[in-house]
């Protein structure tokens, strides 16, 4: 896929109602400091159009970007993050769960895991609530240039094995700094707006 265009184009809050989308819809998620800002910046080919943070937890929306016309890239809020409310958690946990029930063009989930550690608790849950729900899961394993290639190796086996993966997911190692698996992502991308147009 070329990036000709991404705009922001629709911001959902807590009390928001989710818009209807005539194109396919990707979703990215995972844990509040795992990297997705910069991921998706790095995927949409541009430096700040999702904000990135040092404080962890600051995507607070469902942030829809329009890429080409084509596609919608989907950010949900990052779960996980221990200094917010109970209260806030639980509202963002409705909120992304009412988001994967209730899309009709969703098409495939990206779980985002840092590749230099094992999954946690939340990440299993995510994976095997996917699952369940049977959406298409991509793994990303971002900050994968922290890490020697050998070592890049034995975390994907570990990740797999961890989340007990079948050989059919697919997962990528990811770096927003060197740009590895972009392309991935990007051929997967157009595989996905394929699949919809069949």
């Amino acid at each position: 896929m070329i990036i000709k265009s991404a705009e922001l184009e629709t911001v959902c809050g807590i009390t928001s109602t989710l818009p209807v989308n005539d194109l396919p819809e990707v979703a990215f998620t995972g844990k509040s400091n795992v990297g997705k800002s910069s991921l998706i910046n790095s995927v949409m080919n541009r430096k700040s159009l999702a904000r990135t943070s040092a404080q962890p937890g600051k995507t607070q929306t469902i942030n829809f970007y329009n890429i080409n016309n084509e596609i919608y890239l989907v950010d949900l809020p990052g779960y996980g993050y221990a200094k917010t409310s109970k209260a806030e958690r639980e509202a963002w946990g409705e909120m992304i769960e009412n988001y994967l029930t209730g899309s009709e063009m969703l098409s495939a989930v990206f779980l985002l895991i840092d590749i230099r550690h094992d999954p946690t608790e939340q990440d299993m849950q995510m994976f095997d609530w996917l699952n369940y729900l049977e959406i298409e899961t991509v793994v990303l394993c971002t900050k994968a240039d922290k890490l020697s290639n050998t070592e890049v190796d034995k975390s994907l086996r570990n990740i797999r094995k961890k989340l007990k993966a079948d050989e059919d997911t697919i997962i990528i190692p990811f770096s927003s700094v060197t740009k590895e698996g972009r392309e991935t992502v990007w051929d997967l991308l157009d595989q996905i707006k394929e699949w919809e147009e069949e």
